[in-house]
């Protein structure tokens, strides 16, 4: 965890205790996430899994069959959709299709909702995805998810202590544009005594999901204070998320400056050009995703 995750241990597990009723994902697809870091599992396992529920079956069985993946033919079965994209990607297309429940319901006046964030999130997983295929990382679909789950964080403020991230919100400075002009990380740690990174890290941990999903959400404002062998893809999901906020698509509370610095990308090895491009190609990618997400 981090070090200031460490120092505010107290306020974080309070939080994630108090919100354990609320803030969750299904038990089986919890479930499924635990199956697939086993290394002992098979793909027979997860296909049994995932049958046993119709509704996240046909949810996963739509994604699969858009034009987000392109695959040949109509894939009707769970089995064949894993031979064809492989356990990982079948588990975090799961989680995914999850996920949206969590960002329903929540508005604190005109500054901040919920459904905001949905779209904010979507855009950087959409974004964080077209990054990974663009200096061939490998794994889009974790760095989708990482995309979609950076702000998990803020979820937990909301379901925690309205009136606290109302406090938050206020103290931004929004301006008519919707851009804060004061640090978000900063107000956060005054009024919880934690920042939304931290809430999003210990969030995901609690889930059991995999170190680097849980150091993108806990470290997508400085991924380059992580270990060189650790900051991969928080830094792909630190430069989505810039994207998405720059586009003007969804809530961008949290980001005072839109600019990707030189660092940022130098530590992936893309280009200001590249991302430009995957700017400018974000609206169009966008719709599709919300569609295949609502």
């Amino acid at each position: 965890m981090t070090a200031s995750a460490t120092k505010t241990d107290p306020v974080i597990a309070t939080a994630i205790q108090e919100i354990n009723h609320i803030a969750t994902l299904p038990e089986v697809t919890l479930r499924i996430v635990e199956l697939v870091e086993d290394p002992s599992s098979t793909a027979q396992d997860l296909q049994r899994m995932i049958s046993n529920d119709p509704a996240l079956c046909s949810r996963i069985l739509k994604v699969v069959n858009s034009a987000f993946y392109g695959l040949p033919g109509q894939v009707a079965s769970i089995d064949r959709a894993i031979v064809l994209l492989g356990l990982n990607a079948v588990k975090n297309i799961a989680v995914a299709a999850s996920l949206v429940k969590l960002f329903r319901g929540g508005e604190l006046g005109q500054a901040f909702s919920a459904r905001e964030l949905w779209t904010h999130s979507i855009a950087t997983a959409t974004a964080a995805r077209q990054i990974a295929t663009t200096i061939s990382l490998g794994l889009p679909d974790e760095a989708f998810l990482a995309g979609l789950m950076h702000d998990i964080g803020v979820v937990v403020e909301l379901q925690y202590d309205r009136q606290k991230l109302l406090k938050v919100v206020e103290m931004l400075g929004v301006d008519a544009g919707g851009k804060p002009r004061r640090s978000m990380i900063d107000a956060e740690r005054e009024v919880f005594g934690a920042d939304h990174q931290a809430f999003g890290e210990a969030l995901s941990r609690k889930w059991k999901f995999p170190h680097s999903l849980s150091m993108a959400a806990g470290h997508h404002h400085d991924p380059l204070s992580l270990p060189a062998e650790q900051r991969t893809l928080p830094t792909v999901v630190h430069i989505a998320d810039l994207i998405a906020a720059e586009s003007g698509m969804g809530f961008r509370l949290d980001l005072v400056d839109t600019k990707v610095s030189d660092e940022a990308m130098d530590a992936i090895g893309i280009s200001a050009e590249q991302v430009e491009e995957i700017l400018g190609n974000l609206p169009n990618a966008l719709q599709e995703v919300r569609q295949l997400l609502s």
